[in-house]
C-alpha cells in the first residue's frame, strides 16, 4: 500500500472520503496524488495547470462526485506539496516538458493496482485545465486508456508579449541545459499570481467568491505557492507546444471549454485544433476567463453538465 500523504480536507471543500497518497515515480520523484472516492460511473483524472494543486480541485471532485464519477488528481513534479525541483521553492521548474508524463503514468499504475479496493475504478475519463490541457493531448497521443476528454482553456499555445516574441523564438533554438534556465522567465517572479493581484485586474475568473476562496487557500497554507515560470520551464513549454501542433488529434471524444475573455493562452492554436478534431466540440463561454470550470455558477454548471454528457456517451 502507499503511503498517506496530507490533504487539506477544509480548504478543498470537496466531497466526503477525499484522501491523499505519495507516489513515487519512474525516475525517482515523489508526488501527492489526491482522490475521491465512490462514483458509479466511472474514474474521471483530473490534470491541473501550472501552479495549482489538488485542494483547488476540490469543488471539481464535488460536482463531478454529485453527477456519479469518483476523481483523482495531483500535484505535478514542483508544484503544490510535491517536492520543488529548485533551492528556490517559488520558482517553477522542470527539466524537460515530457517528464509530467512520468507522473501521470504513476497516477495510472496506482488506479490499477490499488484503485478497484478504494472506490477508484471503472472506466477512465480525463479532464484538465491549461498546463494540464498540453500534458494531457501528449497522453492521448500516446494511447493511455481514456475514453474521452474535457478541456479547460489548454496550453497549446503561450501568449508571449509582443516585445518577447522574438526572443520566445530564439530560445526554442538554443541547445538546452543554459544557466540561465534555473532563474525565473522574463517578466515574472517569485510572488503567487493570486496574491499579487486583485480581484479587479485578474484573468482567472470572474466570481468574487472563487477568488477569495482561492487566497484564502494560499494564506491558508503557504505550502500550496508557486510563483513564476524558469526559463527553462518557458522554453520547453514552447517547444512542446509546437511539437503538439504537428501531432493529429487522436480519435477519441473531446471538449474543450473556452471563455471570451481568455488572456492567459493563446486562443488560435485551440481554434485550429478543434476544427481539426473529428468528434471534438468547441464549446465558448461569453464573458468567461481563464478558468471556466471556477468561474460563475452558471458557466461552472454549463461545464461539468457538458463533461458529464460526454462521459456519459463515451460509456456507450
Amino acid at each position: 500500500m502507499t503511503e498517506a500523504a496530507p490533504l487539506f480536507d477544509s480548504l478543498a471543500d470537496g466531497p466526503e472520503g477525499g484522501r491523499a497518497v505519495w507516489l513515487r515515480t519512474s525516475d525517482g520523484v515523489r508526488i501527492r496524488l489526491g482522490y475521491w472516492p465512490g462514483g458509479t460511473l466511472g474514474t474521471v483524472v483530473l490534470l491541473p495547470g501550472r501552479t495549482e494543486y489538488i485542494e483547488k480541485y476540490g469543488p471539481a471532485a464535488r460536482e463531478m462526485h454529485r453527477r456519479g464519477w469518483s476523481m483523482v488528481t495531483l500535484d505535478w513534479r514542483g508544484q503544490g506539496l510535491s517536492p520543488r525541483a529548485l533551492p528556490d521553492p517559488m520558482l517553477g521548474h522542470v527539466e524537460h516538458f515530457t517528464d509530467y508524463q512520468r507522473d501521470l503514468d504513476a497516477v495510472l499504475s496506482w488506479i490499477a493496482a490499488e484503485g478497484a479496493e478504494l472506490g477508484v475504478s471503472g472506466p477512465l475519463m480525463q479532464m484538465s485545465h491549461s498546463m494540464g490541457g498540453l500534458i494531457g493531448l501528449r497522453a492521448l497521443t500516446r494511447g493511455l486508456p481514456f475514453r474521452a476528454t474535457a478541456f479547460s482553456a489548454p496550453m497549446w499555445g503561450i501568449r508571449i508579449p509582443v516585445w518577447g516574441k522574438p526572443l520566445a523564438g530564439l530560445m526554442q533554438r538554443l541547445p538546452l541545459a543554459l544557466p540561465q534556465d534555473r532563474g525565473y522567465a522574463p517578466s515574472t517572479s517569485a510572488q503567487s499570481y493570486i496574491l499579487r493581484t486583485s480581484f479587479e485586474k485578474n484573468h482567472l475568473t470572474g466570481d468574487a467568491p472563487t477568488w477569495s476562496w482561492l487566497r484564502r487557500q494560499l494564506e491558508t497554507e503557504p505550502g500550496l505557492r508557486l510563483g513564476g515560470p524558469s526559463l527553462g520551464w518557458l522554453r520547453d513549454a514552447l517547444r512542446e507546444c509546437a511539437r503538439m501542433t504537428r501531432i493529429p488529434a487522436p480519435a477519441l471524444p473531446s471538449l474543450v471549454a473556452l471563455g471570451s475573455r481568455e488572456h492567459i493562452v493563446l486562443p488560435g492554436p485551440i481554434l485550429r485544433r478543434m476544427r481539426a478534431w473529428q468528434g471534438g466540440r468547441l464549446d465558448l463561454y461569453p464573458g468567461a476567463r481563464h478558468e471556466v470550470p471556477m468561474e460563475t455558477p452558471e458557466h461552472r454548471a454549463r461545464f461539468y453538465d457538458s463533461a458529464h454528457d460526454l462521459f456519459s456517451a463515451a460509456l456507450g
